[in-house]
């Protein structure tokens, strides 16, 4: 998932700056009075969206099994938990009739 975040990170600086150097050269609006940050790094956001989604499908996908297993594995885990709870309380109601 680190790897998908990593590189996903880098598509957008790598957009950030060639739309900082398209609006630096004058080949893409500079924006609205003191907005030319927020233009350059919204106008980054949207280009770097449809790149990443095409581009880090094989690494989406890795990551997306990794999420997969981990929630398994949790599900393994309750599961088992709640088994070994399940048998500790029949224990005990088993000890308390026998008691009464």
């Amino acid at each position: 998932m680190l790897r998908y975040t990593l590189k996903r990170l880098g598509i957008f600086v790598g957009c950030l700056v060639v739309v900082w150097g398209l609006v630096y050269f004058g080949l893409a609006p500079r924006g609205l009075g003191a907005s030319n940050g927020m233009w350059i790094v919204l106008l980054a956001l949207l280009i770097s969206g449809p790149i990443s989604y095409v581009a880090l499908r094989k690494e989406r996908e890795r990551a997306s099994v990794g999420i997969v297993e981990r929630v398994d594995r949790f599900k393994a885990n309750m599961d088992s938990s709640r088994s070994q709870e399940d048998a500790a309380d029949d224990a005990a109601r088993a000890q308390e009739q026998t008691t009464s």
